[in-house]
């Protein structure tokens, strides 16, 4: 979520930086402007200047003038406004198009797709559009319109094609491709993973839809809450290394962890702390550790204490050394009842 906010933020910073540069602004309001973004920014976190992070934020080649633009053309296309309270009514009643309309519009999608054969991606949206406008009604034109939007990079606007082929009709499943691909794009794995599972529910054989589907789960990344439980809440430990042949002294998912890490029983070496601290079994047992008090309370056992004085002084323990104490062991074997699971 926050991430889509910082996208509209880039984006309003973007729009107000290139008023700045073409003149739109008064040379008398320049001055203010600047000290405006540059609040903007901070508050949202939002920094123009770092690279890294716009590479990440940015939703260009589309812009907020034309996304605003795509929205009021998709909306005073489909009927969404009306100027008057009696007209409210009409509106919401299915639009009847001609069998011309109709004809023209098709002709139009025609010329879309030879052009998008040919990779002229702005002349495509312009005759999609032009079907769109005579049938507005036909989830087609807006599903090959938000394809010729994604060709072009521009996946923000290939999202609201989609959506609104799909509101039109919910089963046209080409759509949810489409809105999947789009999500992905844009990095929104969640969302594009939704999308692909929707589109399955219609055809289930899709093969388009389930690669879709298994690329965007490989590349969501576990929030807090998806993280399971370190330890139980009983406090007791898991028999799981003595039971599945794990680690000595019942060391289990620990050992398990550390090995994949680069470290393991009695090989000698702790693991590598980068590698650890991108692990998120590592960082989940972190996070649970600072938040129950337990670091406070590891950090006051004299074993743990003259381990990390070890540690700092190059001096690296061994894993025997360390499953010879009995609190370690004890240690190891309650972060080895948590860490257990489907490998």
């Amino acid at each position: 979520m926050a991430d889509k906010k910082q996208r509209l933020v880039l984006s309003i910073i973007d729009f107000l930086n290139q008023s700045v540069d073409d003149g739109t602004v008064k040379a008398d309001d320049k001055e203010s402007l600047e000290v405006a973004i540059q609040c903007i920014g901070e508050a949202f976190g939002v920094d123009p200047s770092d690279e890294d992070q716009v590479s990440r934020l940015t939703v260009k080649p589309a812009t907020l003038p034309t996304i605003f633009d795509v929205f009021l053309k998709t909306r005073d296309k489909v009927g969404g406004t009306s100027s008057t309270a009696g007209a409210s009514s009409s509106s919401s009643q299915p639009k009847t198009i001609s069998a011309e309309g109709k004809a023209q519009a098709e002709k139009f999608k025609q010329t879309g797709n030879t052009l998008m054969s040919t990779k002229q991606y702005d002349k495509a949206i312009e005759s999609y559009t032009e079907a769109i406008t005579r049938d507005p009604t036909n989830a087609i034109y807006y599903s090959n319109r938000a394809a010729a939007y994604s060709s072009k990079g521009d996946h923000l606007s290939a999202v609201g094609d989609a959506e609104q082929a799909i509101k039109i009709d919910p089963t046209f499943v080409k759509a949810y491709h489409r809105l999947g691909h789009a999500q992905y794009s844009l990095t929104d794995f969640r969302a594009s993973s939704d999308a692909f599972e929707r589109g399955l529910k219609l055809d289930p054989n899709n093969a388009g839809l389930k690669s879709g589907l298994e690329n965007s789960k490989a590349r969501i990344v576990p929030d807090d809450d998806d993280m399971p439980p370190l330890m139980p809440d009983t406090g007791s430990t898991s028999p799981r290394g003595a039971a599945s042949g794990g680690a000595p002294g019942g060391m289990g998912g620990m050992a398990d962890l550390l090995s994949g890490l680069g470290g393991g029983g009695g090989g000698g070496g702790m693991p590598d702390i980068a590698s650890m601290m991108q692990n998120p079994q590592m960082m989940a047992m972190a996070q649970q550790l600072m938040g129950n008090g337990g670091l406070a309370n590891l950090m006051q056992n004299p074993a743990v204490a003259n381990m990390m004085n070890r540690v700092q002084s190059g001096d690296m323990p061994s894993m025997d050394e360390i499953m010879s104490d009995p609190s370690m062991r004890n240690l190891a074997q309650q972060f080895g009842g948590g860490m257990g699971g489907t490998r």
